[in-house]
């Protein structure tokens, strides 16, 4: 399994729309096997999903991610997991130990979408 990481000063980055590099870790069953920085150029959101699927990425952990980007990984068949924040190597390994649901990787001020499947709701109106 690859998981890709878009980072910037050893956290994650902001948004992975324009993200400029990424880190990729493989693991096995052991554990982590193998891991490599890639340069993701200023590329339109087709371009930068066939990216992550010629490298062989079957999950994404980002902070924000735009919907249109978002449909486009899922119809290649990479998992996205978004609004987490934090040092990379800490939501590596909560990610591994099954806890990057924890609170600490909340993106500020906006509800989880893969806890509730859509977007934060304010007052019945759906954002």
């Amino acid at each position: 399994m690859i998981i890709a990481i878009p980072f910037w000063q050893g956290r994650v980055s902001p948004v992975f729309d324009v993200a400029g590099q990424v880190l990729l870790v493989e693991w096995n069953d052991v554990g982590e096997r193998s891991r490599r920085e890639e340069v993701l150029a200023e590329e339109s959101p087709d371009r930068r999903a066939a990216r992550l699927a010629e490298w062989g990425v079957h999950t994404l952990i980002c902070c924000a991610i735009s919907q249109p980007l978002e449909i486009l990984l899922s119809a290649r068949g990479i998992r996205v997991i978004s609004q987490v924040c934090g040092e990379v190597e800490e939501v590596l390994q909560a990610f591994r130990a099954g806890t990057l649901e924890s609170e600490r990787f909340a993106m500020p001020g906006c509800c989880r979408r893969r806890r509730g499947r859509g977007r934060c709701r304010r007052g019945g109106r759906q954002f």
